[in-house]
């Protein structure tokens, strides 16, 4: 594939001066950044005007061996998948099969919340703008003796409608939508490629295991050194069949800036971009408030909208001006992402 050589990727409020990178100045700084902070492997893309005008496929797919990252390389999305998944969650709502501000235990009970009613305010909308007060994973919690909850125990963190970022909330609805379409948890996966994946050109990209995967994931790494956990895991029992609305998506540059640029040109679902819920002051620097599935950042260019990932040993970031349909998105298969993603974020100069 082509890419164009100058690289537009912001202008002013006002579309007056414009900045422009060639390409050879972002394989420079790509080179330089993967040295300093060891990063084994990296797939980005860059959009600008609505189309991709910039990808790199670069490193090592596990540094213990001389195998190259390509185009086909599969990495783990982490978080990246909530944006993904809270638009599946919008198409079923187009279909009228989800009803955004209906409480969820009205299509499917949730066995272990019975005890706390106050589960029962619960709608998909609380859960892709993370008011659920769930917490973010059980197994994450050490135990409450306060509450007579011991970790591993599902329980509400705090109050409904309070912010809480949340992938138990995500996992919950990826069950309903699940249960409403008939389906087994982990066979959800065929509604996202029928209804996300395949319309908006998002060629490698799946949420449970297939060969294609398996062939072609790259290996993570912590600190410089390969760890081999295969899989993500929120729960215990899970294994590669499972479906993992909040973390588990594999894909790449390429086919997630094609989702983005879907969001770009996207006009039927403007809940999707609109502040749902503020968040706390200093939660994540410069993000104000969290629309469905993506925070929600005001800067000097306009509304920057963004998420990041985090698995460990793989981390992700995504940032992207819908008006302007300019941002970017990149994978790297170790825990050095965070890092990258503040320094491409002044290189780029698009805050």
């Amino acid at each position: 594939m082509r890419y164009l050589i100058l690289l537009l990727l912001i202008s002013s409020a006002s579309y007056g001066q414009m900045k422009y990178f060639s390409g050879k100045q972002l394989d420079k700084f790509l080179k330089v950044q993967m040295k300093s902070l060891g990063l084994p492997g990296l797939s980005i893309a860059v959009i600008r005007n609505g189309k991709i005008v910039y990808h790199r496929a670069l490193g090592v797919t596990n540094t213990t061996t001389p195998a190259k990252v390509d185009e086909q390389s599969i990495f783990e999305a982490a978080s990246l998948s909530k944006p993904v998944f809270a638009y599946l969650a919008l198409k079923m709502a187009d279909k009228g099969l989800l009803d955004l501000d209906k409480p969820l235990y009205q299509y499917l009970p949730f066995p272990e919340l019975e005890y706390d009613q106050r589960y029962k305010l619960i709608t998909a909308r609380m859960v892709l703008d993370h008011t659920t007060g769930f917490p973010n994973w059980r197994w994450f919690d050490l135990a409450d003796p306060a509450r007579q909850i011991k970790r591993g125990d599902m329980y509400i963190k705090k109050d409904p409608g309070t912010f809480t970022y949340s992938g138990e909330g995500y996992h919950y609805l990826a069950k309903v939508l699940a249960h409403l379409n008939h389906l087994p948890l982990h066979t959800l996966d065929s509604v996202f490629r029928q209804e996300v994946a395949v319309p908006l050109g998002m060629q490698y990209a799946w949420f449970t295991y297939n060969d294609f995967m398996g062939q072609h994931k790259v290996t993570g790494h912590k600190d410089g050194k390969v760890e081999g956990r295969r899989w993500p895991m929120a729960f215990p029992d899970e294994d590669s069949t499972s479906f993992g609305a909040a973390g588990k998506l594999h894909t790449e540059a390429v086919s997630y800036a094609h989702f983005l640029i879907g969001l770009m040109n996207d006009e039927t679902h403007a809940e999707m971009f609109k502040a749902q819920t503020s968040v706390p002051e200093n939660y994540n620097e410069g993000v104000v408030a969290w629309g469905l599935g993506l925070a929600i950042r005001p800067t000097k260019y306009g509304i920057a909208y963004q998420h990041g990932g985090n698995n460990g040993n793989f981390q992700s970031g995504c940032l992207f001006y819908k008006e302007k349909k300019s941002g970017y998105v990149f994978f790297t298969n170790c825990n050095k992402g965070d890092v990258f993603n503040e320094r491409l974020q002044v290189f780029l100069e698009i805050l």
